[in-house]
């Protein structure tokens, strides 16, 4: 999936081995290095892969650990190749604050009982005694872990499922660390679930915050002037949207500007997050820019970035998670109960994701927005039948931040037509119990959806950011 603004994890990656077997055992060297080798082919190329070797002495954990502390890294993977003590673990790891993946893969799925010596048990047959053993220091260290236990011959479709799982969510970290959140205005008035301390967020989420007047952004466009660049941007804009009444190059043409005009402002500022709101008068440039702010956030959108309505920063956050793992991110909430038919219907106004919509989306004019100033462009999605995972973003009263996840599935069937993407979801538990749950938890009034199940990702971005989740139903 292109983003706008790039990022790419940095996942430190090592092999521990006990020194003592090797002078005993001089066949174990080249095994153990052909097996790192080949074990190293595991790590997907989206993420760069930060190498700390083969590791059978303090002083090279040692030496891996300042490697990963250098590349600041997002995670560390480590392939337990045979027996070894923990002391070749810890230092490479002691002053990390990221969750430790201990991979415990065999090299042989069975053994051959008559024809196995020492060597051949300790090199090819040794499923890890160890892993226990590094998980208890790993406790005792106060350091995040996970065990993934699988076989390296014939393949292992389960490991490589979780190594890749764990690599998004190392990437969202990245995308946090790297990048910054954008905020025009100040959250909607009132709405003080969304209000933030921007200090804290990034103290506990990393996520550093660019404030913008929205009097700078009204000039955004003005230096937008090649036309051919205009041009194609307008055609992308009319391949994304269905406009009623139809739509022409002439019609978009102020709105492909200020697309454009946003485009550049992001790479420049290298913004991965805007959470915006404005609450003036709408009038001369500035109700031109807010006229048309929905469709162009949501083309933004499409790009991987994360554009929040109402100035709710912590949804913006929910919206990047999701669309960095699932390549969707779309902004809803409850909207209402199907009590006859038990499916709890959920949307949002405003900006979309174009990704988790089944079919062209559409844009209409409406002279009234409901709840804020002005009026212009409504756009509506259509999102994707089947699985969906909801991810809302919260904060406990000591401003500690908290996941809160459902899934549940889309159904075909009527849905609201005024102009806002909505779905059908029905939840395991019912609509009753769920929406009793889910507020239970404090969710904030936003969520992200994407489609698909995604719990067991989140739990691993929740893991790094070492922040507690509410499941609230799968």
């Amino acid at each position: 999936m292109s983003m706008l603004v790039e990022t790419k994890a940095r996942v430190g990656v090592f092999a521990i081995a006990l020194g003592a077997y090797l002078p005993q055992f001089p066949s174990l060297v080249p095994e153990f290095q052909a097996q790192y080798e080949q074990f190293k082919t595991m790590i997907p190329d989206t993420v760069e892969l930060v190498d700390g070797g083969i590791v059978t002495t303090k002083e090279l954990s040692q030496a891996a650990g300042d490697k990963f502390r250098a590349a600041d890294v997002d995670l560390v993977i480590l392939q337990l190749l045979t027996y070894a003590t923990s002391y070749n673990m810890l230092p490479a790891v002691r002053d990390l604050d990221v969750p430790v993946v201990l991979v415990n893969v065999q090299k042989l799925r069975a053994p051959d009982y008559e024809n196995t010596d020492t060597a051949k048990w300790l090199g090819e047959l040794y499923a890890c005694g160890a892993v226990g053993e590094m998980v208890a220091d790993l406790e005792r260290a106060g350091k995040r872990h996970a065990v993934i236990t699988g076989v390296v011959e014939g393949g292992d479709p389960v490991v490589e499922a979780e190594i890749n799982d764990w690599c998004k969510a190392a990437q969202v970290r990245r995308r946090f660390r790297d990048t910054n959140l954008a905020q025009i205005g100040r959250p909607y008035p009132g709405m003080m679930d969304l209000y933030i301390d921007e200090t804290n967020l990034y103290h506990r989420m990393w996520l550093y915050t660019k404030q913008f007047d929205w009097e700078k952004m009204w000039a955004i466009a003005d230096n937008i002037t090649d036309e051919a660049v205009i041009r194609a941007k307008a055609q992308e804009i009319l391949d994304t949207f269905d406009i009623e009444g139809g739509g022409t190059v002439e019609k978009v043409w102020e709105m492909a500007r200020y697309v454009v005009a946003f485009e550049q402002w992001v790479k420049d500022e290298k913004i991965a997050f805007i959470a915006s709101h404005y609450d003036g008068f709408a009038q001369g440039k500035a109700g031109v820019l807010d006229s048309m702010l929905i469709p162009a956030f949501s083309m933004l959108i499409k790009q991987g970035v994360a554009c929040a309505v109402e100035g709710d920063i912590k949804v913006s956050m929910a919206m990047s998670i999701l669309k960095t793992i699932s390549g969707q991110g779309q902004l809803s909430e409850m909207y209402s109960i199907d009590f006859d038919k038990d499916i709890c219907i959920i949307g949002h106004s405003g900006s979309g994701d174009a990704a988790i919509s089944v079919k062209k989306p559409t844009m209409k004019i409406v002279p009234v927005f409901h709840g804020k100033t002005g009026g212009g462009y409504l756009t509506q999605f259509y999102p994707h039948l089947g699985p969906v995972t909801y991810l809302g973003i919260t904060q406990d009263k000591d401003g500690h931040f908290k996941f809160v996840v459902a899934e549940g599935v889309n159904e075909e069937g009527p849905i609201f037509t005024f102009g806002d993407t909505n779905m059908r979801t029905r939840f395991t538990c019912g609509a009753r119990e769920f929406v009793n749950r889910w507020s239970e938890a404090g969710p904030t009034h936003h969520m992200a959806a994407a489609s698909g199940r995604h719990i067991d990702t989140i739990l691993k971005v929740a893991e790094i950011f070492n922040v507690p989740v509410d499941v609230i139903t799968r």
